[in-house]
């Protein structure tokens, strides 16, 4: 499938490169393909909820838990163009990484002050544009689901922006394929819950803002999981 949606990627590319500076198109194109590729698995269930609090065309930033390489596919069933930040060694992957490039995703090495910058300095660019991101604030998977410490990331770019923040609590990825799995199990049942967003200016410090939206995602995910 890689190169079906690559090729499709590259045309889209082509054909709207020249007037689409946000690359909205190439990024809703690519979360078509990720959902139909779930749809037509008959042993694979996806079920959003909460898609409908999502603005369209205004900044946000989504804050999601991260426990597989699965979270961003299921993601795509938010239907909007997003844009992720992922680590440095995904935009190397063949035929992913240069999608990834195209569809302006955002590169950061992880441990590099330098990178962090050029990071946070792009994602802000792209809140100022109306661009919604998507940030894993643990700042990497969880190795056994539990969640982990937040970084301070999204939260300083939503007090820089003025940009609510989204979270969305991510159910059954794990099981799919955790951290250090490499067989992708068949049966797939997961969930994608948008909450209500955060005003940053509802929060004296982003260190306030980070802590209430653990404390969001803790409840959520203690809590009985909603499954298709």
């Amino acid at each position: 499938m890689l190169p079906i949606l690559f090729v499709g990627d590259l045309i889209v590319w082509l054909l709207t490169f020249w007037w689409d500076r946000k690359r909205k198109c190439i990024s809703l194109y690519t979360g078509l393909c990720g959902v139909f590729y779930i749809f037509v698995n008959p042993l694979w269930r996806l079920k959003v909820i909460g898609r409908h609090k999502l603005p369209k065309d205004t900044a946000a930033i989504y804050v999601s838990n991260h426990s597989s390489l699965v979270d961003i596919l299921v993601l795509f069933g938010l239907h909007r163009p997003f844009k992720c930040v992922s680590k440095k060694s995904n935009f190397k992957l063949p035929i992913i990484g240069l999608f990834m490039k195209l569809a302006r995703y955002v590169e950061l090495e992880r441990g590099n002050r330098e990178s962090v910058e050029r990071m946070m300095a792009t994602c802000e660019g792209l809140l100022d544009e109306g661009v919604p991101i998507q940030i894993y604030p643990e700042g990497t998977r969880s190795p056994d689901g539990r969640l982990l410490p937040f970084k301070t990331g999204a939260f300083y770019l939503a007090k820089r922006t003025g940009a609510p923040i989204y979270p969305i609590v991510i159910r059954g990825t794990g099981e799919a394929l955790p951290k250090k799995g490499m067989v992708l199990r068949r049966h797939i049942r997961a969930t994608v819950e948008v909450l209500d967003p955060l005003d940053p200016n509802d929060f004296a410090t982003l260190e306030e803002m980070k802590d209430a939206t653990r404390n969001i995602f803790e409840h959520e995910l203690a809590s009985t999981p909603i499954l298709p």
